[in-house]
């Protein structure tokens, strides 16, 4: 008869595969994660924070899923090979991933899913965090940033449009879109100072309001 430890990891085995980050039982004598298999991000250093917590939570979703096995649930993929963006539990919910543009998360697939700003604004979130979407069997939409992306922060000036009622910001030379959301927690008003978290590495339309001066 198997042992406890080998049915987990044959569980394992046939959710993830070789995508596995480490053993789901380790032995007394290895109670640690194994460095040999904690996959890192290409041309980064390993002690980055932001790739040490995209690790964080895959391992987290793993468990997850996991567990959804163990308790008797299937988890169904929409995509036969590769990365899953979508997965259909046997309860009924249904799991999306995607990418945050500044305003809306959009899947593999172009699909666009409104955020609410003001969780936008309080999570601070920034254009190209990975997101996960939980659409319960109710029709609730739950959001969770999953993968942030690397961050800095700019110093600029807000701008307020009367003729579109929107606000943006000009930093470094650049114009921001902003969410009127975060403006107005921090009540900000035009030609007030603006502090936005931006990606560190790519272009962005959009910048995220840490605070108005």
């Amino acid at each position: 008869m198997n042992t406890i430890n080998d049915i987990l990891n044959q569980k394992a085995d046939d959710l993830f595969g070789d995508d596995a980050l480490f053993d789901l039982i380790p032995t007394p004598a290895a109670p640690d994660i194994k460095k040999s298999e904690i996959k890192t991000a290409p041309d980064l250093p390993v002690n980055n924070t932001e790739q040490i917590k995209i690790a964080i939570h895959r391992v987290k979703d793993q468990l997850d899923g996991i567990l959804r096995l163990l308790n008797g649930e299937v988890i169904k993929s929409n995509e036969p090979t590769g990365i899953v963006s979508a997965q259909t539990l046997e309860t009924g919910e249904k799991i999306i991933e995607g990418n945050f543009n500044g305003e809306k998360m959009i899947d593999n697939d172009g699909k666009e899913y409104g955020v609410p700003a003001n969780y936008a604004s309080k999570s601070k979130l920034v254009e190209g965090d990975l997101m996960k979407l939980t659409i319960t069997k109710n029709g609730s939409f739950i959001f969770k940033q999953i993968g942030p992306v690397e961050r800095r922060r700019v110093t600029g000036e807000l701008i307020f449009n009367a003729d579109s009622g929107q606000y943006t910001a000009i930093a470094e030379g650049k114009t921001y879109k902003v969410l009127t959301a975060s403006i107005t927690f921090f009540k900000g008003n035009h030609g007030d100072e603006v502090v936005l978290v931006v990606p560190r590495n790519s272009a962005s339309a959009w910048g995220a309001v840490d605070n108005v001066i």
